[in-house]
């Protein structure tokens, strides 16, 4: 069944053209947008990056892509970072300049790594909630709506601290068996604690040491 434009409402229009080069601008913003906006240029000569003239000479050959662009110079590894003001230049520079002559070595160009933002505008990544775990582990394979035990900060026992700090060797006796070491003083109710120091005896630690006997292992009948 055929119908002729006559015959249609008043109120519905057929559009016979289309706005390609409209959509194709705006793929190509599209693609443009998602690119990064720089290059990262190796193999550069080293008078480069000592020699003024021969920087200018460098920097000249960016310039004729976009006039505002900077650099961003790492002598160590030869190399530099081009920033271009849109990304449609920093490509359009690395398409003809890749892998020319540029004060006599050829260089190479590459896009830098692109920015990858999150939607809500983020670029770093959120730190921990301030809770720390210090004796409970997750299980290796948590069941469904498994939550870590809430533990406490460690206990600290100031009391047990300040009785190994008085264990230091304190009060020395003199006495016929040698020194002694008071540890903890009497009291009514408890004994003094005390620490005997032992002395080596010189007669065994001088002189050779002795060997003992042996003995003849006895005759075995065959």
């Amino acid at each position: 069944m055929e119908m002729n434009n006559s015959e249609l409402p008043d109120d519905i229009e057929i559009s016979e053209s289309h706005d390609y080069q409209s959509d194709s601008k705006m793929n190509e913003d599209n693609i443009f947008t998602e690119l990064p906006d720089a290059l990262i240029i190796t193999n550069i000569h080293e008078q480069v990056f000592s020699d003024p003239s021969s920087k200018a000479t460098f920097e000249a050959v960016f310039m004729d892509f976009d006039e505002t662009v900077t650099f961003q110079y790492l002598k160590n590894f030869r190399r530099a970072r081009v920033n271009f003001s849109l990304p449609e230049n920093a490509v359009r520079a690395k398409i003809h300049l890749h892998e020319t002559e540029v004060c006599n070595k050829i260089i190479k160009c590459y896009i830098a790594q692109p920015k990858f933002q999150s939607q809500e505008g983020e670029t770093h990544l959120q730190p921990p909630p301030p809770e720390k775990q210090f004796l409970i582990s997750p299980p290796a394979s948590p069941p469904v709506g498994w939550e870590p035990v809430r533990e406490g900060e460690p206990v600290i026992n100031y009391d047990l601290l300040s009785a190994l700090a008085k264990l230091a060797p304190g009060k020395v006796i003199l006495s016929n068996l040698g020194e002694v070491h008071e540890l903890h003083p009497s009291s009514d109710k408890h004994p003094a604690i005390v620490v005997h120091l032992c002395e080596d005896n010189p007669a065994q630690s001088d002189g050779p040491r002795t060997q003992p006997v042996r003995t003849r292992c006895p005759e075995r009948s065959s």
